[in-house]
């Protein structure tokens, strides 16, 4: 498989100077990162399910270290919030983003809780160029980032050219729907004020359909697409109902 070009790149400057702005506020709960830290917990829940559907791991494990033996790629770590329990997992990590602020943030409360991971800033086409990469991760997720890129045709590939060929591929994010314009954009922005105003561009939310064909493009199957709604407790739980957030995951076809 040939590396992605990087000269286009899947980048969205825009973003990037946003969440480099907020880069101190990342492991503030209480917080512009808000909603992201109410998020983790079901997004890790369903990154470690993918793992274990895909029997790279064994569900009945009773080691405090179930990821031990895999390498995973978090791509868009932002500060770290998904890559530090993955690490503490047993889990190697790397970890890359485009936000220099992000990367910075992330680096300090690893090292201030002795953590490791090999967070780089970078974007992923340029990790997909050096050939030690190719084919090299297990796992790789993304998680509330694809709805940031510029291109996600060229950003499957990336992954795609990442991955190993019985690795499994995560990916949570928002649907492109009504809802998700009402709820995910206007009400969490604006009204409720969660996210700060400006987070999110609603024609780049992913359908799963969309999501799919991308992916399907570059050899991998989607063949789990699963949502995630909101309890009366403030957490998330997983649901068959897709119309706002949702994960999804697959494999080389």
């Amino acid at each position: 498989m040939t590396a992605p070009k990087t000269s286009a790149g899947t980048i969205d400057q825009k973003d990037i100077a946003r969440f480099n702005a907020l880069a101190n506020s990342w492991w503030d709960e209480t917080g512009p990162m808000k909603p992201l830290h109410l998020f983790t917990p079901i997004r890790l829940d369903y990154i470690r399910k993918s793992i274990q559907n895909r029997g790279l791991i064994s569900a009945k494990t009773s080691s405090d270290l179930p990821l031990a033996p895999l390498k995973i790629l978090d791509i868009g770590c932002g500060g770290g919030l998904l890559a530090e329990p993955i690490a503490r997992l047993g889990a190697t990590v790397t970890a890359i983003d485009a936000s220099t602020g992000a990367i910075a943030a992330a680096i300090a409360h690893a090292e201030a809780h002795n953590i490791s991971i090999d967070y780089r800033c970078m974007a992923s086409e340029e990790l997909a160029a050096i050939a030690d990469y190719h084919q090299h991760f297990d796992v790789i997720y993304a998680s509330e980032v694809i709805e940031h890129v510029s291109d996600i045709h060229t950003f499957a590939q990336t992954i795609a050219h990442l991955l190993a060929p019985d690795g499994v591929v995560v990916i949570t994010t928002i649907n492109r729907t009504m809802p998700a314009l009402l709820f995910a954009k206007f009400a969490a922005e604006y009204i409720v004020k969660i996210v700060p105003a400006g987070t999110h561009q609603f024609e780049k939310f992913v359908r799963p359909a969309e999501l799919r064909s991308a992916f399907q493009d570059c050899g991998i199957l989607i063949d789990d697409v699963t949502g995630f709604v909101p309890t009366p407790h403030g957490t998330f739980k997983m649901s068959s109902i897709t119309a706002v957030n949702y994960g999804a995951a697959g494999s080389f076809a």
